[in-house]
């Protein structure tokens, strides 16, 4: 079996071990209010939204797409933060492709602590540059997938909402 050693994990693991930050000022909020840009990793603002790279990233040039309002359901995000979010992960992608040159990405969120999102309180969506060959933890399961519900039950389900 191969190790990777990548110590910064253990921080974020034991991150977990915290309180949940609710009503208080997420770690996003206080990076976008601190101006100090270098230490908080924010790589570029805008009007309703901020680019940050990840502290504890998946890849190399892993990014985050941030709302500058703190928000922690992606419903409650407005059209002018939609828009300039979604703006902004092609302005990422477009600068990615020129500084690191990816074969293809990884775009996402993690909506809610059980989803996975370590930082729940504040939506963010995540930009990870992949290359050719490059690894991860999908061919470990790649294999083995959990459907709990028949595919046709929930197309009918959603068909019907959508």
């Amino acid at each position: 079996m191969k190790r990777m050693w990548s110590p910064w994990r253990s921080a974020y693991i034991q991150s977990f071990n915290a309180p949940p930050r609710r009503g208080r000022e997420s770690l996003f909020r206080s990076a976008y209010r601190s101006r100090d840009d270098r230490k908080n990793l924010v790589v570029w603002r805008g009007k309703h939204c901020f680019v940050i790279m990840n502290r504890y990233p998946y890849n190399s040039g892993h990014l985050m797409v941030v709302p500058n309002r703190q928000v922690a359901d992606v419903r409650r995000l407005r059209r002018a933060e939609l828009a300039e979010i979604m703006q902004t992960v092609q302005r990422a992608m477009k600068a990615l492709d020129r500084v690191m040159h990816p074969s293809g990405y990884n775009f996402g969120a993690n909506f809610g602590r059980s989803a996975g999102a370590g930082i729940h309180e504040h939506v963010h969506f995540h930009i990870v540059p992949r290359w050719d060959g490059d690894t991860n933890f999908m061919p470990i399961f790649a294999d083995t997938k959990v459907i709990s519900e028949d595919m046709d039950v929930i197309w009918d389900k959603l068909r019907k909402l959508l």
